[in-house]
């Protein structure tokens, strides 16, 4: 059987396992619906949660990204693993115990500020819109290459399926389906790994391959004889303090996700949400140690395979031309000489290469048997379905929750907000589908508007909010809104504007870091100059941290007392 009857055999049997999850896993009730009822075991919230990380931004495009930067490509590995980390020991264990739905519902609670809350609606909006695009034109990508089928087909087959276990088992139903979404991905990804590293350098272990064996000498030479610095030069194509508060904006931007966080308020108390980031801090560094292996042996492959090679040669690869026909690898033969060269200089440059294609070609490339090709096809649909549905959640009760039930209809029925709450995700769907289809021209990048705004806007009030009782609510909200304007008109204007990258020439990608940094600055001075928070607020503050207490019970803002 060739690649496109594996890959349509792998890609149903997976869907119609979501599909069987999402309807034994249906909800009838709020609780339900946008906290999975409290009762995710922690190994199955490691699980859920690992796969979260896993998005198809992070399968599809981290390695890609590796791959093509090398050593400064490293930030999104220690990125990820050091958000986790930070996650666990600072945030997830208290923001349980606080025992609400969602992250706006401690901002507005903690903060005793509907403003505040509207706030946190708002930069979680942009957060999960920014990142659930990504996932849908992740979907459409899979299905346009492996299933020759157009993007925007792709992109429609993938909302169907994420809006039916999403409305009928809500967060339920999105758990239950995640874990079995992350062993499908994880295996996906480690069985090219496992074969390419072995056909290399004969060490079946993707992490000792990278470490000891010789594809990354084999690749510094290559690149060195192409024109281009060592794969292992450090900083040869981002400076020091860019990577590194690339690497802090990251770390800090990724464990302050909505769709991260909410993960540990599914579970049944606060010890599970320790014992559940230990799981998912084990399942995702399987991922994260494979990643450099995976992307140095997958570039060594793909410069052998393409370059100096004649036009016939290259359209003899039944995976080339395939790919050329997605429009992510081009052949332009400029000097005409009748061999494709692959250059650093944009000029000469004559096989253009999307990041993007880095991991789902590496089965071809390497010659692997078609049902590993279609495995790793299968695996990048359920990486990109998975955190589509959280994002979609968070979308939903951000709405449905925090806005229509704390401030609008606080006596809304169970149903009314059930009912809205599945309303929004048909709504969030359809947003994040056209966006999909009509993406703004990048997969991995669009991460980083939602990554640094997480960090300029949530993790100083998180932070704050949990270790501080003089914080108030004019600190938080001056500061939110000042890293959230900072960051965005920074990343916006850098992005889409070609606004110079002004700020010591820190790239879009770090400047959630100063954002950050503003925040906390902003949001100390203004609760210093400014009526301490009530004293309620306090001893609940004082309690939350005390591992021995529950937090102080907090009523919920009435209209009259809205800021």
């Amino acid at each position: 059987m060739n690649t496109e009857v594996w890959t349509f055999i792998f890609v149903t049997i997976s869907l119609m396992l979501y599909l069987y999850i999402g309807w034994r896993s249906r909800v009838q009730d709020s609780k339900g619906f946008f906290v999975a009822d409290r009762g995710v075991p922690a190994i199955a919230n490691g699980a859920a949660t690992a796969a979260d990380f896993m998005s198809a931004v992070s399968f599809i495009s981290i390695a890609g990204a590796v791959s093509i930067l090398g050593y400064d490509g490293s930030y999104y590995v220690m990125a990820g693993t050091g958000g986790y980390i930070l996650l666990g020991l600072l945030l997830a264990p208290y923001l349980r115990k606080f025992g609400k739905y969602t992250l706006p519902d401690f901002i507005g609670d903690r903060y005793y500020s509907n403003i505040a809350r509207i706030v946190a609606v708002i930069a979680a909006l942009i957060i999960s819109i920014t990142f659930v695009v990504g996932q849908m034109r992740g979907v459409g990508i899979v299905f346009s290459r492996f299933l020759q089928v157009p993007i925007e087909v792709g992109v429609v087959i993938g909302m169907v399926i994420v809006a039916f276990f999403a409305i009928l088992g809500g967060m339920k139903g999105i758990t239950w389906t995640q874990v079995a979404q992350y062993f499908i991905l994880i295996v996906a990804y480690l069985i090219p790994a496992i074969a390419i590293c072995n056909a290399l350098t004969n060490i079946p272990i993707p992490q000792f391959a990278f470490t000891f064996g010789d594809i990354v000498e084999k690749l510094n030479q290559v690149q060195v004889d192409l024109g281009f610095p060592e794969y292992t030069a450090a900083f040869s194509q981002k400076t020091m303090l860019d990577v590194l508060f690339i690497t802090i904006s990251g770390m800090v931007g990724l464990a302050s996700l909505p769709h991260v966080i909410v993960r540990f308020y599914t579970v049944p108390n606060v010890t599970a949400a320790r014992y559940s980031v230990g799981w998912a801090l084990l399942f995702i560094a399987i991922f994260s140690t494979t990643v450099p292996a995976l992307a140095a042996s997958a570039r060594y492959n793909l410069i052998e395979s393409l370059h100096n090679k004649t036009m016939e040669e290259v359209q003899q690869l039944d995976w080339a031309t395939k790919w050329e026909n997605t429009g992510l690898l081009e052949f332009t033969d400029k000097n005409n000489d009748g061999r494709l060269q692959l250059t650093p200089d944009i000029e000469t440059n004559e096989i253009i290469l999307d990041p993007d294609i880095i991991t789902l070609s590496t089965p071809e490339v390497a010659k692997l048997p078609p049902w590993i090709i279609a495995l790793v096809a299968a695996g990048g649909l359920a990486a990109a379905l998975s955190t589509a549905s959280g994002l979609l959640l968070v979308i939903s009760s951000a709405i449905a929750h925090d806005v229509y039930y704390r401030l609008i209809n606080p006596e809304a029925s169970e149903s009314q907000r059930l009912m809205l709450g599945r309303i929004m995700v048909v709504l969030a769907i359809a947003f994040s589908g056209y966006f999909g289809i009509n993406p703004p021209g990048f997969v991995i990048e669009i991460a980083t508007l939602g990554v640094g705004i997480a960090a300029a806007t949530f993790f100083p009030a998180i932070i704050l909010g949990v270790f501080d009782q003089r914080t108030n609510r004019e600190g938080a909200i001056s500061g939110m809104i000042v890293g959230l304007v900072f960051t965005s008109i920074y990343i916006i204007g850098v992005r889409f504007y070609g606004m110079p990258t002004w700020f010591l020439g820190l790239s879009d990608q770090g400047i959630g870091t100063v954002g950050m940094l503003l925040n906390f600055v902003v949001t100390f001075v203004v609760s210093r100059m400014t009526v301490p928070p009530p004293l309620e607020i306090q001893e609940m503050v004082e309690e939350l941290r005390s591992p021995l207490a529950a937090p102080a019970p907090i009523r919920d803002i009435g209209e009259e007392e809205l800021d």
